[in-house]
């Protein structure tokens, strides 16, 4: 799955302006611009579109983690410079404070019916021999059932 999927559909789930995204980045000591923003959120076939790279993605969630959460004391969590599907599911379910049961339930109501055993498989280290790969369509379905959650109960306040 391509990161500006990734960043595209947690900004319409949770209806983050840009002034919030830039807030976002910060929080996890980035700086970055509305232009930078904007061409990540861009369609695929919008010219102007710009690729969002592994370590931006990574630092959005981190901060990300940072907004939900409250930022730590000390030094901030360094970025990976690579992500896997798997690191990107733990960064959201660290920041919305998922158990696992958690993550069941929004696979389910994106159709995507899985065992705890499954899902606890995307979060161990990946030398255990139990560790196993998320494949994109469980990261699709995993933020499908973020926006039916989440974007549901926000409409629900206004």
């Amino acid at each position: 799955m391509q990161n500006n999927d990734v960043i595209r559909s947690l900004r319409y789930t949770f209806d983050f302006g840009d002034d919030q995204m830039i807030k976002i980045f910060g929080l996890a000591d980035l700086e970055v611009t509305r232009t930078e923003v904007s061409a990540w959120l861009k369609r695929d076939d919008d010219p102007d579109a710009l690729p969002i790279n592994d370590f931006k993605l990574a630092v959005f969630l981190n901060g990300l983690i940072n907004y939900k959460r409250g930022k730590k004391e000390g030094a901030q969590p360094i970025p990976e410079s690579r992500l896997t599907n798997n690191q990107i599911i733990r960064k959201i379910k660290i920041a919305f404070e998922l158990q696992n049961e958690d993550v069941m339930e929004i696979l389910a109501s994106a159709g995507r019916e899985m065992s705890k055993h499954e899902i606890s498989a995307f979060f161990r280290k990946p030398e255990q021999a139990q560790y196993r790969l998320c494949r994109d369509q469980v990261l699709r379905n995993f933020l499908q059932g973020m926006q039916l959650r989440y974007r549901a109960s926000q409409e629900n306040k206004k």
